[in-house]
């Protein structure tokens, strides 16, 4: 190097110089993004509106003739039969759904309910000959025993009748 410094200005130089490109090339990217986002502004509103007016036209084309207007009047009372033809079959088959779901729920629970009553009456004939059949059983033995009890008391008092005499 030098003792001049000559070589220490060319290197500032070329680095000022590479910087101000740098910058040049960025204020350009932002000025292209700035008019790129003031056209889209610009653009966005003016397509929706041409793409509105075209769909109104559509739209109103049909109803505008007397021939037209007939033949998209049918088609739309053709288009609202069918589909109330629609709705009403899948409300049919949906009615006809459950009232099958609720007959078939209807004899299960009936054939349950039958099943519980034959089961209760059984079980309760059961109970009632079995009270009946013990019943019988302490009465024989409860009347056995009266006639024990009137034997032994109809002895003393023979026995001791025979004594006392």
């Amino acid at each position: 190097m030098p003792a001049n410094g000559t070589a220490t200005t060319k290197k500032t130089t070329t680095q000022t110089s590479a910087t101000s490109t740098k910058q040049d090339r960025g204020i350009e990217t932002a000025v292209a993004y700035v008019r790129q986002s003031a056209e889209r502004a610009v653009d966005v509103p003016v397509g929706a509106a041409l793409t509105v007016a075209e769909n109104v036209g559509e739209t109103v084309r049909p109803w505008t003739e007397a021939e037209a207007r007939e033949k998209e009047l049918r088609q739309l009372r053709t288009q609202v039969t069918r589909e109330l033809n629609k709705l009403e079959r899948r409300g049919g088959q949906a009615r006809r759904k459950a009232t099958t779901r609720v007959r078939g729920t209807r004899g299960r629970i009936e054939r349950e309910l039958k099943q519980r009553r034959n089961r209760v009456e059984r079980t309760v004939k059961q109970n009632r000959t079995k009270a009946e059949r013990e019943l019988k059983a302490r009465r024989t033995q409860v009347e056995k025993t009266v006639k024990d009890v009137q034997s032994a008391v109809t002895e003393r008092v023979g026995s001791t009748s025979s004594s006392a005499a």
